[in-house]
């Protein structure tokens, strides 16, 4: 019996999880800003690691940072934080740890000023996705000038793991930008 291959970006593996992720969720538009403050702390979370070893752990911080709820997780004290340092379902960096702290109190005031997170954020791809034409992997930047921008304003803001490379991960993430390679079959003309 032939089998139908299904091309797909060159980044995944061959893990259910991955793939699924690829399918269900990366590159597609996210407006809620409670996944939106997940991704940015999962993507945060990445630095200096796979993707895939954050989204294996996905689920232990979705229970940990108590749904990735901006409000509690700015109310999070020393004994909360020393709680999560020892949770072994997290990436049990301090600095990491603490900085999803600052950035629930940043994420906070970035919804008092504009209504939403999720308006302030797709300001900086002027509201709509960007549909590149990537031939193969090679071809994906690890940042743009959109990401460069957004670095810096985050920093601004009070954001801390933000920089380029991470935020043109969570552009990616949550579908600010398209980049499925033009051979998978995910890929949008």
């Amino acid at each position: 019996m032939d089998t139908i291959t299904i091309c797909r970006c060159g980044w995944l593996n061959e893990d259910p999880l991955y793939i699924n992720y690829h399918d269900e969720e990366w590159g597609f538009p996210v407006h809620d800003d409670r996944q939106l403050f997940e991704m940015l702390t999962l993507e945060g979370a990445q630095a200096g690691l796979s993707w895939y070893t954050v989204l294996k752990k996905r689920d232990h911080y979705l229970e940990a940072f108590d749904g990735f709820d901006p409000e509690l997780v700015a109310a999070y004290g020393e004994d909360k934080i020393q709680e999560l340092l020892a949770n072994p379902g997290l990436i049990r960096n301090r600095l990491k740890i603490r900085g999803t702290v600052t950035n629930a109190w940043a994420f906070l005031r970035v919804q008092q000023e504009f209504g939403s997170f999720d308006q302030y954020i797709w300001g900086f791809v002027g509201g709509k996705p960007i549909q590149n034409h990537w031939q193969t992997l090679k071809d994906v930047p690890a940042s743009t000038p959109q990401s460069d921008a957004m670095s810096k304003a985050l920093k601004k803001r009070g954001f801390t793991f933000v920089g380029t490379t991470i935020c043109y991960a969570f552009m990616q993430a949550t579908g600010m930008v398209r980049d499925h390679t033009m051979d998978c079959f995910k890929y949008e003309a």
